[in-house]
């Protein structure tokens, strides 16, 4: 018996169901895209579904998998597909999860191996339910993928933890190459889009991170539509820039169910240019800002420039000193 659409919705998002549909209109052109058709992107579906890896590519509906898969860059999401949270934005499962795959490390690292991947981008559903929210879990991934792709540069994207102690230490600990968390938008919509969250408790994490080993790269990302204004995305900016965040992404929000939070309104390209000037003159070392833009989109392009941005900015101020 097959599954309508409606009932696979439901089943995603069953605490959803009772909000009336909210339909968000026509997406504008600069905002379409083609439906995923290529030899590449077939043969990194096949790779992960056969180690029974997920992705946030898929799980969270990216529309960016496309092109990111045909050249064979995908995000992991670790500890399963199942989120113990029911944010407004997010298309990943809500539900209670089940118990941790321990061979999950082993068969991300092979894939990353086999992948030839310069940088990885791994990230994971809420995990509430467990002690630490699953922070020693990603150590053993990062770990992993130090031993079998030494080569490869380490990006994660990691929950909130709940506030749990020492989460944010184990994770530093294990030393990823850039450490991500997204405050996803403005304080005053957290009561709505984010209810299991607290933005001031993200804005720590991000602060501890870089209070507990500086040279890691730290980043955020916001998305817009939803509401905020622009006086609320440059507050914010400054509360990034005094955590001493590197790197800020902005990007649309797109609506994954007529269930979930309807989009408040498109912004336009130049609005996206005006976002990244601005950012760009509160200090951050890269800014990417565009509607299509995603916490993993081009990352491995955007580390090499992360990079290149602090060896510049260390030896302006070296020279500067003398």
């Amino acid at each position: 018996m097959s599954t309508t659409r409606t009932e696979a919705q439901a089943l995603r998002h069953p605490e959803k169901q009772k909000n009336p549909d909210r339909p968000s209109g026509r997406k504008p052109e600069w905002i379409r895209v083609k439906a995923p058709t290529s030899k590449g992107y077939q043969e990194t579906r096949d790779l992960a579904r056969g180690l029974k890896l997920h992705t946030v590519c898929e799980e969270a509906a990216c529309p960016n998998i496309g092109e990111c898969w045909q050249k064979k860059h995908a995000s992991f999401m670790i500890m399963g597909d199942t989120c113990t949270r029911a944010c407004a934005f997010c298309n990943v499962k809500t539900g209670m999860p089940g118990a941790l795959d321990p061979f999950e490390p082993e068969n991300l690292a092979m894939a990353v191996a086999d992948m030839q991947l310069k940088h990885v981008v791994i990230t994971s559903v809420d995990r509430d339910d467990l002690p630490d929210g699953g922070a020693t879990h990603f150590a053993r991934v990062i770990e992993a993928i130090r031993f079998k792709a030494p080569q490869t540069t380490i990006e994660i994207l990691t929950p909130d933890f709940r506030d749990k102690p020492g989460a944010v230490e184990i994770v530093v600990k294990a030393r990823p190459d850039v450490f991500n968390h997204n405050l996803e938008t403005v304080p005053r919509l957290y009561p709505t889009i984010r209810p299991g969250a607290r933005f001031y408790q993200s804005l720590r994490i991000l602060d501890r991170v870089k209070q507990l080993d500086p040279t890691i790269f730290t980043k955020s990302g916001l998305m817009v539509g939803l509401g905020e204004q622009r006086h609320e995305l440059g507050q914010v900016m400054d509360d990034l820039r005094v955590a001493d965040v590197d790197f800020l992404t902005i990007g649309q929000y797109l609506q994954p169910t007529l269930k979930h939070a309807p989009v408040d309104r498109f912004v336009t390209p130049d609005e996206f240019r005006d976002y990244a000037s601005m950012a760009r003159g509160k200090g951050f070392l890269l800014v990417a800002s565009t509607p299509l833009t995603r916490s993993s989109y081009h990352a491995d392009r955007d580390f090499e420039e992360l990079r290149a941005a602090r060896e510049k900015k260390l030896a302006t101020t070296a020279t500067a000193a003398e």
